[in-house]
């Protein structure tokens, strides 16, 4: 935060977020293309128990606090 072209936390924070994001766009954009797709994963364990007694999967355990 030194270095920061901005005053203030927040922004420097929105600094750093942009710039990681730039970083990563970088990263991304130095790949090969992926010519094959890689095969989708087994499902677990756990999934096979929820479809054998067929209770819905959620999106996300986070919609579960809410």
């Amino acid at each position: 935060m030194r270095r920061c072209r901005y005053r203030g936390q927040e922004k420097a924070h929105i600094q750093h977020v942009l710039t990681a994001i730039a970083v990563n766009i970088e990263r991304l954009s130095g790949l090969p293309p992926d010519e094959e797709t890689p095969a989708p994963r087994r499902p677990t364990a756990f999934q096979d128990y929820l479809d054998q007694r067929e209770i819905p999967r959620l999106k996300s355990w986070q919609t579960l606090g809410s």
